[in-house]
């Protein structure tokens, strides 16, 4: 049976946790509520809880020691810890809030995505809350519905949500007891999160799907590929701005994709460079790891984004930058700086097992990189093009292809198609 779990920390958020859960209830969900918190609620007393218990006939354990945290739950705060590959303890016995919370975290994320019966999840928190919770939910696979309610929805998301697809909803006001407008929002997430996971779920597609990764000054050439192979393949387009790579990479890992074109690699510039639109230590490691069929290229490999030009760092003063529009700047890469480039992604190539064609295009790797275009330099291009061909172990399976055109050249486009249709044979 497929059920909404309701996801709070008790200790603090108990009122919220069980109104949400009446409102999922009377909409026609089935609530699973789960405490996350990480102590018990804490008031200033003259006299603690421990010493009433002790006059208990049974002692302070029979009161105490239970799961029952004071707030009605499904799933206990301990069930939840018992998954932090440290135990219980770790989570629930120290002193140190920080610490709790990020154990807790750490538990959520192992406990939540082997929970079978999930239909859908809504959680609720203030900074804490926020942080345990979206851990579990970015574990989830994409497309199963994830809400958060949250003071902290307004702001920057992006460590919260990350690749997933998180739906962040503001609290507006803090979430410290019920109020007129806090039933309101709790009322919207409920009908919400209930209409989400109710909704009927579309038959998957027969084509296979591939992930590619575009930029506009690589948009020719992708949407060329994309035309010529949406007949038989369910193309998912990825823009190069950091998270675009690392979803591409998750549904990899997911065996969500048959295959991949990077033609657009831009974001190892940004994470080797200092860029704001930046890759991780990991790109190109789902291909490794999965040894997806995969065809990639140099696209836009000739610049590293920032944002308004007072934001480009004082180490690159004096530098060749273009500016794309007011709030984005664009720095060329130097033939030392191409080079590093080349050996780093070389060196990621012979970690992958599977087909692997990476195709150069000798005309330039972006709209700017042609002859009488901005970050035209074919010195910088060549220290790319030959540090790539010295790192890369070239095997049968591995090939680097040089072509005597631009990246956006119909004929290039065409090549990464049959490119692609030969290795997927393998």
């Amino acid at each position: 049976m497929q059920r909404i779990y309701i996801v709070g920390t008790a200790d603090t958020k108990g009122e919220e946790l069980t109104y949400l859960a009446a409102r999922v209830e009377a909409a026609g969900g089935r609530p699973v509520r789960v405490d996350v918190g990480t102590r018990r609620p804490t008031v200033a007393v003259d006299i603690s809880a421990e010493t009433v218990a002790a006059a208990h006939p049974d002692g302070v354990a029979a009161v105490l020691s239970g799961d029952d945290r004071g707030v009605a739950v499904d799933i206990s705060a301990e069930t939840v810890a018992a998954a932090h590959p440290d135990g219980v303890a770790a989570v629930l016995s120290g002193d140190d809030r920080g610490k709790a919370v990020a154990a807790m975290g750490e538990a959520f994320a192992r406990f939540l995505p082997k929970c079978d019966d999930v239909a859908g999840v809504v959680g609720i928190g203030g900074g804490g809350g926020t942080l345990i919770i979206t851990a579990g939910m970015r574990g989830l696979p994409l497309g199963l519905p994830k809400l958060m309610v949250s003071t902290l929805a307004s702001g920057d998301v992006a460590p919260y949500v990350d690749v997933s697809d998180i739906v962040m909803m503001p609290s507006v006001t803090d979430m410290a007891g019920l109020n007129r407008i806090s039933r309101v929002i709790l009322q919207n997430a409920a009908a919400a999160i209930t209409a989400m996971a109710s909704r009927p779920t579309e038959e998957a597609a027969s084509k296979p799907a591939l992930g590619l990764t575009m930029f506009g000054v690589t948009t020719p050439c992708v949407t060329t590929i994309v035309d010529r192979l949406r007949a038989d393949h369910d193309c998912l387009v990825f823009h190069a701005t950091g998270a675009g790579g690392r979803t591409m990479e998750k549904l990899a890992d997911s065996g969500f994709l048959s295959g991949v074109l990077d033609i657009t690699t831009t974001e190892v510039c940004d994470f080797l460079l200092g860029g704001v639109l930046s890759a991780t230590q990991d790109r190109f490691g789902a291909i490794a790891r999965t040894g997806l069929p995969y065809v990639g290229s140099v696209g836009a490999l000739d610049m590293v984004n920032f944002w308004a030009p007072e934001t480009v760092p004082e180490r690159y003063a004096g530098r060749l930058l273009y500016h794309h529009n007011p709030n984005v700047t664009l720095m060329r890469t130097t033939p030392r700086e191409c080079a590093a480039i080349g050996r780093w992604i070389g060196a990621k190539l012979n970690l992958c097992k599977g087909v692997v064609r990476f195709l150069i295009p000798e005309k330039g790797v972006s709209a700017l990189d042609v002859e009488g275009g901005a970050f035209f330099d074919p010195t910088a291009d060549a220290a790319l093009f030959e540090a790539l061909e010295a790192t890369v172990d070239r095997t049968e399976r591995r090939r680097i292809v040089r072509l005597p055109l631009h990246i956006n050249d119909p004929q290039f486009a065409e090549a990464a198609v049959a490119a692609y249709r030969e290795i997927a044979k393998h």
